[in-house]
């Protein structure tokens, strides 16, 4: 049994911050559809996809059936993704990054990930009750 905050919380939470930082800094594939990048909406939150090469995006589209047509994508730091486009689309928003994938990631609109202005927690889309939390 985990005590919350023990030795093996804790090491989880500096692995989940150094793969934040690794994310911020590296740029990945957002592939584009209709003049946008892709999205989708899973538990209220608006997520958009971001695979880590080219091969991880193929995996994703061969999964969903539509490894057959061509992906368009933009490379983009991760720090833009979290820092500008999530706040740019209005709504509750985070980043999905290698979704389907074993070594997938998300990064939730929480404070420390997004700005704090649009996280769940402490800005604009927090409920009664959470900010500040």
């Amino acid at each position: 049994m985990e005590i919350p905050g023990g030795p093996q919380g804790r090491h989880r939470r500096r692995a989940f911050a150094a793969g934040l930082g690794e994310f911020r800094r590296t740029a990945v594939l957002v592939p584009e559809v209709g003049g946008g990048w892709w999205t989708a909406e899973w538990g209220g939150i608006r997520w958009i996809h971001a695979f880590s090469d080219e091969a991880a995006l193929a995996r994703f589209a061969i999964a969903r059936g539509e490894g057959d047509r061509e992906w368009s994508f933009q490379r983009v730091l991760g720090a833009r993704l979290l820092d500008v486009a999530v706040p740019a689309l209005g709504v509750p928003a985070g980043v999905a990054l290698d979704a389907g994938s074993p070594r997938g990631m998300v990064f939730p609109p929480v404070a420390g990930i997004v700005p704090e202005a649009v996280a769940l927690d402490t800005g604009a889309y927090a409920t009664e009750g959470t900010a500040g939390a």
